[in-house]
């Protein structure tokens, strides 16, 4: 029996054609400025917490939780699931390794006891204050360079970056209105 090879068969069946599918078109320059600038301001926004982090062996997924449990104690896991859009299966190692480490505590709620309820122990207050310094240093010099009057921009435009549904959701968990007069 003869071998079909690749060779035998080019003549008999042209070459499929790469499927062009057309690009949309680029946003306007200034938008992807714009997108650009996030992805940068994010970079050095988290970047001084994440090295002091790295020290403990935690990350940002770490950050973010213990930066809500410290700013709501005895927050339920069920609303800190929704505040973070997070699934139980994620979360579970991230708070395991905070409570077995000592930076979170977790009881039991007193009127339903299937509740978990959530608070940062003194070593995880004093974690999350240090991590809350250094990005408000940094968020407090941006808004200096930026003038007299831009706070209230800066809150208009990040509130207006959220989910028109979720606003009324974020607004609850914030320390103060997003939209001010600053």
């Amino acid at each position: 029996m003869a071998d079909i090879t690749s060779d035998a068969l080019s003549g008999l069946v042209a070459p499929a054609e790469p499927r062009q599918s057309k690009a949309p078109p680029a946003p306007d320059a200034r938008l992807i400025t714009v997108i650009e600038l996030l992805f940068f301001a994010y970079r050095d926004f988290t970047r001084d917490a994440d090295a002091i982090l790295a020290t403990f062996g935690l990350g940002r997924a770490h950050h973010r939780v213990l930066h809500f449990v410290d700013r709501h104690p005895g927050l339920r896991v069920a609303d800190l699931l929704e505040i973070l859009k997070i699934t139980k299966q994620s979360l579970a190692p991230v708070l395991k390794q905070l409570i077995d480490a000592g930076w979170i505590a977790q009881q039991t709620g007193v009127e339903d006891r299937r509740e978990r309820r959530l608070r940062a122990t003194a070593k995880g207050v004093g974690l999350a204050r240090r991590l809350d310094q250094l990005q408000a240093a940094r968020v407090a010099g941006a808004l200096g360079a930026c003038g007299p009057g831009s706070e209230a921009a800066v809150r208009r435009f990040l509130f207006a970056m959220i989910s028109r549904d979720e606003r009324t959701r974020v607004e609850t968990v914030l320390p103060e209105p997003a939209e001010t007069d600053r």
